[in-house]
């Protein structure tokens, strides 16, 4: 792929953004505010994400191995 069909295809993915989260008919600053808590929501999840799902999985996994009767050689 080119760079011009690259930037169009973002430039399509932007506009489909704004349609779909209805955008296109606020004023700029509401745009600029709606999303900067839309990109502040998702970057809380994705570091909650980061942060607690490893934990999970560890934890589910000592759950499930001492049901199953394996031996984690995970140590704490």
């Amino acid at each position: 792929m080119d760079f011009k069909s690259v930037k169009e295809y973002f430039a399509w993915l932007y506009y489909q953004y704004q349609i779909i989260s209805c955008c296109a008919v606020l004023e700029p600053w509401e745009q600029s505010m709606f999303n900067t808590i839309l990109l502040t929501i998702v970057a809380m999840v994705v570091y909650t994400a980061y942060v607690f799902i490893p934990i999970h999985i560890r934890l589910a996994w000592e759950f499930f191995s001492k049901i199953c009767g394996y031996h984690s050689s995970v140590s704490n």
